[in-house]
């Protein structure tokens, strides 16, 4: 059986009395649920196996939950019997949606907010909500538990002490040019999202904006046929030449070489007279001193040999 918004509207007035009040008499929050909170539950992104016994106990227990597509989620509720009210919750209602959802819970509701797959608010419009709870003293939990981007990043055997997300690239022009821009300099594996049908562009756009660094292509995370590429920017553009793209892609990315950004920056100060390099900091309000010891840094040197090199 599937529940409406309406259904939950008539329903919920004369239980949340009750709820509340069970809820105090017993010292511990019912159904293992405190009312008026939002609980970010993450599903599995492939492999049912993978959804945990606290979300599973959380979806039981919560009044509403709250679905990217109520379709995908509904065949997920009924796989583990659960029957609970559902109501949509997108990006293309994630604002005033937002609003609807917070009232309930200003009222007392439990609600539990999944994604398609994996963790709300990871690339999702889950973010708007739990930024909004947030901000308006709403409490706000996450149950952990499948998350693609941490699985690609565990499997791709690239360096993960230090890492940044950048979910899918934007869309827009300008932005996009921007965020390339800064992966240009950006030394930590970098993790993107893309779609099939995108792929062989964005491989083509990092090659030409970062050269050939390494990379780990990984697609059907936890499923059956999951595959993981470990090649570099060139090697997937070629081998995507003659295989065609197939399911949603994490991207594992190399860092920029340090050595390599700090070997341009000492070529292109060096193309600058030491006069122009002095000027360069003083007119950002920098001190003579300051600025030697900038001037030094960018070139590799001792502030004693630019000082010496000025005289």
């Amino acid at each position: 059986m599937r529940y409406t918004d309406t259904d939950f509207d008539n329903s919920f007035d004369n239980s949340i009395e009750e709820i509340s009040e069970a809820a105090q008499g017993s010292g511990e929050p019912s159904g293992d649920v405190i009312p008026g909170t939002l609980y970010l539950c993450a599903t599995p992104i492939g492999n049912l196996g993978d959804i945990t016994e606290r979300v599973l106990r959380t979806l039981r227990a919560v009044d509403l939950i709250a679905a990217e597509d109520t379709r995908n989620t509904l065949r997920l509720l009924n796989h583990f019997d659960i029957k609970k009210p559902l109501t949509s919750y997108h990006e293309y209602n994630k604002y005033d949606k937002a609003d609807e959802l917070i009232a309930k819970l200003r009222r007392g509701a439990s609600i539990a907010l999944v994604t398609d797959a994996g963790t709300p608010a990871i690339s999702d419009p889950g973010e708007v909500i739990a930024a909004k709870c947030i901000e308006q003293g709403i409490r706000v939990t996450s149950l952990p538990g499948a998350c693609a981007l941490i699985t690609a990043l565990t499997m791709s055997g690239m360096p993960a002490r230090r890492f940044c997300f950048e979910g899918f690239l934007p869309s827009e022009k300008k932005e996009r040019r921007y965020v390339l821009a800064g992966l240009q300099r950006e030394e930590r594996t970098t993790i993107l999202y893309e779609a099939p049908h995108h792929l062989r562009g964005t491989l083509q756009e990092l090659y030409e904006n970062l050269g050939d660094r390494r990379i780990t292509l990984c697609r059907e995370l936890t499923k059956r046929f999951e595959e993981a590429l470990p090649m570099t920017l060139l090697g997937a553009i070629a081998y995507y030449e003659e295989n065609e793209p197939r399911g949603e892609y994490v991207l594992v990315l190399a860092g920029a070489d340090r050595a390599q950004l700090e070997e341009e920056k000492r070529q292109a100060f060096g193309e600058m007279s030491l006069e122009e390099h002095m000027e360069m900091y003083t007119a950002q309000g920098l001190s003579r001193k300051e600025a030697m010891k900038k001037v030094a840094a960018d070139r590799g040197v001792s502030k004693r040999e630019i000082y010496k090199d000025l005289l």
